[in-house]
């Protein structure tokens, strides 16, 4: 007889497609081009809204000079991006199993230390997501804002459009990785396309001498500092270390490789390292190519975030009329495409950190679990909730969850060029000091990314992040100990015969509702047990009704088990039970097997109009030495089949 999978089965089936064995999980595994359009979309998106935030910071303090300083501290960036790369390309060619920083802590400073790093990129994970949406819808709102097609009330889109572009995201995911693959990749290859053709005519209108520059007065712009002003009272290093750290939001999902390495095919640690390389190239010259656009276009940030630096930039490049606005919407389109896959980076490399934290016993085991799929669905699932929870909190605002952003994942970037120091140090290779060198370098600098931002946006948000830090590492390691713990009480002692039973006498119990088909099973199966006693008991909570069962009871044949009444005059049934168990098991000599019936309702009209009560009978009685308890399930709506096709329910 071929089993029915469950209404619940077949919706997933309908909506994420046909269930996918284990056998192909080798399978579902990215070619080097899916990997880099996949995980590197939130590496090469922050290009679209890095500069801007420098700018942020730098043109409310020095004016027109912030164009100037720009480009040095772009050049900063520039150099911890070579650091980082040289650190990360290191890492995926040792450490070839999903969790980068997380797997080279571990391995180098202990599993404590380790979830330091988890908590890190598991916050950054959960920003990324928010960010990435968030910028997206500003691509979106700031072509409609420069085209001025569909522009009036377009604002109170963006936390809708944000959240929908979340669920898109997850359901995409829940799919498997093929799937998200093929799903996610052509953005950012169109990106990349975009970036470089505005890059290209901006050159050749700049060397023509017709490259317009931006109105640093329009309405809603960012205030225009007086150039010098914020220099003054040894203001200029704050402001300058400001600018840095938000610049530092350009490398963010720059560590998405060395966390997805699993998802590449073998030799996974060359692959990984071939992509990261061309990511890397790919995003410096992003950053540099927008920096240098704003440099010499004077784009400035608006208040409320549209239009975007980025935008104006492709605006100014291709000027107005039918071509110009044929590029502009080409750019803003691939732009906001980019940025939305981009958040899909943290639904690959999410699930799968947190599968190997919960492996090593830090995270709840239900994340280690493969769906439908063969995608780790917890994982997706809960990053997609706590994302959407933090883009309501924040309204979606790009500038508040910027804030949050780079510390995460630049202690993650710390401790992995830590981690890869120490293990140079102990070992005698060739290129030892310089591998030595790079990793430190590339520690130190992101350490003081993590230091100035701490420091620079504490009070703009950065003291969230840095109040959760200890909570989560705190949190992780608690989880840990509980289940070392509940490992070691499970251990115990295990002498030689440690199967044998303990006491002489074995004793069933069959609470009854009902004289009825389920009932009767419990009753089978006890007799199958072969104990030394069998007892069907009833509590009395309605004394006429305990007197009419029991008058049923004496007069059926269909069992030869007499009933038990216990009266429970206080109606406290559980209380009841346990006192009764308490009293069968106080030799020390009997074990008791409590059979509870179940009643199933597939319907959901059956499982309104009834309650189980199984499941807290079995926690009530668990508690109590020599007493077990096991719950029959009978299919009610089953008999209720059987019955309508003419034939009479049996007890199974």
């Amino acid at each position: 007889m071929a089993l029915d999978s469950g209404p619940g089965y077949r919706v997933k089936n309908h909506l994420l497609g046909k269930a996918l064995t284990s056998r192909r999980l080798g399978k579902e595994k990215l070619s080097n081009r899916t990997a880099l359009g996949v995980l590197a979309s939130d590496c090469i998106s922050s290009s679209a809204y890095g500069s801007e935030q420098m700018l942020r910071v730098l043109v409310p303090a020095a004016g027109v000079a912030a164009f100037t300083l720009l480009m040095p501290v772009t050049g900063a960036i520039l150099l911890v991006l070579l650091l980082l790369t040289l650190c990360y390309s290191d890492v995926v060619m040792i450490y070839t199993r999903a969790g980068g920083s997380y797997v080279v802590a571990r391995e180098n400073f202990g599993p404590d230390i380790a979830q330091v790093a988890a908590v890190a990129l598991l916050v950054d994970y959960v920003v990324t997501v928010a960010v990435q949406v968030s910028a997206g819808t500003n691509a979106l709102i700031s072509l409609a804002h420069l085209t001025g097609i569909g522009w009036s009330g377009m604002d109170r889109f963006q936390l809708p459009i944000s959240v929908l572009a979340i669920a898109v995201l997850a359901y995409g995911n829940l799919r498997g990785v093929r799937e998200a693959g093929r799903l996610f990749a052509l953005p950012a290859y169109l990106f990349m396309a975009a970036i470089g053709m505005v890059i290209v005519v901006a050159a050749v209108r700049g060397l023509a001498g017709n490259l317009p520059h931006a109105d640093l007065h329009a309405p809603g712009v960012v205030q225009i500092g007086t150039e010098g002003s914020g220099w003054l009272y040894g203001a200029s290093l704050f402001i300058v270390l400001r600018a840095f750290a938000n610049g530092g939001s350009s490398l963010t999902g720059l560590e998405a490789i060395s966390n997805g390495i699993s998802a590449f095919r073998e030799p996974q640690g060359r692959n990984a390292r071939r992509t990261m390389i061309t990511m890397s190239c790919v995003l410096g010259f992003l950053v540099l190519g927008v920096s240098t656009l704003a440099h010499f276009t004077h784009a400035v940030p608006y208040k409320d975030g549209t239009p975007t630096v980025i935008a104006q930039e492709a605006h100014l490049a291709f000027g107005g009329g039918p071509v110009g606005t044929v590029g502009l919407v080409f750019v803003q389109l691939a732009t906001a495409l980019v940025l939305y896959t981009g958040a899909n980076t943290p639904f690959t490399g999410f699930p799968f950190l947190a599968s190997f934290v919960a492996q090593d016993r830090f995270l709840p085991r239900v994340l280690t679990r493969r769906g439908h799929r063969l995608a780790f669905s917890n994982g997706i699932i809960c990053l997609a909730v706590i994302s959407l929870a933090l883009l309501l909190v924040t309204g979606a605002s790009v500038d508040k969850l910027v804030a949050l952003y780079a510390i995460g994942v630049f202690t993650a970037f710390t401790m992995a060029g830590a981690g890869l120091t120490a293990y140079h140090l102990r070992r005698r290779e060739p290129h030892r000091r310089t591998k030595i060198t790079v990793n430190a370098l590339a520690s130190a600098s992101s350490a003081a990314v993590v230091v100035i931002f701490a420091i620079t946006k504490f009070t703009e948000g950065a003291w969230l992040v840095v109040v959760v830090f200890p909570i989560g590492v705190w949190a992780l390691i608690r989880i840990n100990r509980e289940y070392r713990s509940e490992a070691a009480a499970l251990e115990g002692i295990q002498p030689p015969g440690a199967d044998r039973p303990l006491t002489r006498h074995h004793l069933v119990f069959i609470l009854v509702e009902r004289l009825d088909l389920a009932t009767l099973k419990c009753l089978r199966y006890a007799h199958e047990l072969h104990p030394d006693g069998i007892r069907a008991v009833h509590f009395a909570i309605d004394e006429a009704y305990a007197e009419r069962l029991a008058a049923r009871w004496e007069g059926t044949s269909a069992t030869s088990v007499p009933l038990d009444v216990v009266a429970c005059p206080d109606r406290r049934l559980h209380h009841a039970m346990a006192e009764l168990a308490a009293r069968t098991t106080a030799d020390g000599d009997t074990s008791l097997t409590v059979l509870v019936p179940r009643r199933l309702y597939r319907h959901v009209l059956g499982k309104l109009l009834h309650r189980g009560t199984g499941e807290g009978v079995a926690k009530t009685l668990s508690t109590l030495p020599h007493v077990a308890v096991t719950i029959l399930p009978f299919d009610v709506s089953r008999a209720l089949h059987v019955m309508k096709e003419g034939r009479a329910p049996q007890p199974d």
